[in-house]
Order: C-alpha cells, then structure tokens, then sequence
C-alpha cells in the first residue's frame, strides 16, 4: 500500500507498481481552519494556495515555502523546504493514521524534522497544526515576490521534472557539484540534466522513468569519481 501526495518528487517505473495506491483527494482532506496562533490544515490541501492563504490573512510563518508544489501531506513527510527554510520548523503537531487505522497525534519534541526527513513511520498524515503569527501583509508579499523570482530565475520552474533530484551533502550543494562533474545539459534518452539548475532533470516529450533513472545512476556515478561524493536520492522512486 502506497500513500500518493501531489507526486511532485515521485518518479514511478515504467511498469508500474503492484498494490494499492491511496490519494487523500476528497475535498474534506484539504480543509484549512486558522484559530488563534494556528493553522489547521489537511494533508491534501496544496502547500501553494496554503502559503497564499496565510499571506493574505497576515499571518507569518510559511511564506518561505513560496513556489515549493505539492499536498501539505507530502511535504511534511520530506520535512520540504529551499534555501529560505522548511516546513517542520513552523509545525506544531501531526494527526496520523497507520495502517490498521488507529488515528494519533504526534507533537513536538516527539516530532523531529531535519534535512529532508521526519521520523514519522505511520502509512498516513491526516492533517497539520502549524505554529503562525501575525505579521505586516505588505512586507510578507515582498518576501513572497522575492523568494518567487530567485526561483523562478534559477529553477527550470516551466519545463517538466520531479523538482530537485538529490539532496546536498553536508556542507555542498549536489548542483553545484554536477555542475563542476560538466554534467549539465548531459541526456540519455529522453531525459536530460537542467542547463539551468543541475539538480533537476528535465522530461523532454516522449521520456520515460527508465530514461530518468538510468541518467540518474550516470550523474552518481560521474560524481562520485570525481568528487568521491555518493549522492543521497531526494526523489522517492516507486
């Protein structure tokens, strides 16, 4: 049994996968409710109208997720974040499910959130507590606007890909280190590494999983006898 967010960091082979697939789609599973200091908000709920919502509202605490798609769900389960933070430093506590169904709550310090990682082991994230606080509108959407321009003039935000493919080992960063291997713009079929950011690899019309995991194992490969760097999966592969 397999829990499928937004599939924005999701590659998923060619053949598929066997067994159940569960998406969290029902409109119940994307309910937002801010009371007092917190947000309430189901996993389903998409993490770019989430950040919006809380802008609009003047309540800071999220806007450093600007441009990171994706369901609520999913990126508290990668901890998601960019160079401007992550999720799990403004969440409070998670409802969960497992797989039998018995339904609980998780909080801080019990949750623990770190690079890319939390240490929720439950099948399911039913919906989210995050910490806000009350802030000035108008300087939040200049936050807003500048964290959406860095992104936007360093991502390959229109063209096809499961966002950043790696993540950076401690104390580098995997583009730059593909970048530095002279991998970019490198193919393999139909997939191809970003000329604009190394770490995301672009779907060209036709690309298959295939084509994407074998250019995968290429840059590892690459890296690694270069740098003598192994690089860490960020993308989950089904």
């Amino acid at each position: 049994m397999r829990v499928l967010g937004f599939g924005t960091n999701l590659l998923v082979s060619d053949e598929g996968v066997r067994g159940a697939v569960i998406k969290l789609q029902e409109q119940d599973f994307g309910k937002s409710r801010f009371n007092d200091d917190y947000l309430t908000v189901g996993a389903g709920a998409g993490l770019n109208k989430v950040v919006l919502d809380c802008v609009r509202k003047g309540l800071s605490g999220l806007e450093a997720l600007t441009g990171i798609p994706g369901s609520v769900g999913g990126a508290i389960r990668m901890n998601a974040g960019g160079n401007f933070g992550d999720i799990g430093t403004s969440v409070h506590s998670v409802t969960l499910m497992d797989a039998d169904g018995k339904i609980f709550e998780k909080s801080k310090p019990e949750l623990v959130f770190d690079y890319r990682w939390t240490n929720i082991t439950a099948k399911f994230v039913l919906d989210a507590k995050i910490t806000l606080a009350e802030s000035d509108k108008e300087q939040m959407l200049r936050t807003l606007k500048e964290v959406w321009i860095y992104k936007k003039n360093s991502q390959p935000l229109n063209i096809r890909s499961a966002g950043c493919v790696f993540k950076n080992p401690r104390g580098l960063s995997a583009g730059a280190l593909i970048d530095r291997a002279g991998l970019k713009g490198l193919q393999i079929g139909a997939a191809q590494v970003s000329e604009k950011h190394a770490n995301f690899i672009i779907a060209h019309k036709g690309c298959k999983s295939g084509d994407v995991q074998r250019l995968i194992e290429a840059v590892r490969e690459r890296v690694k006898d270069k740098f003598s760097v192994e690089l860490e999966l960020e993308l989950d592969i089904w």
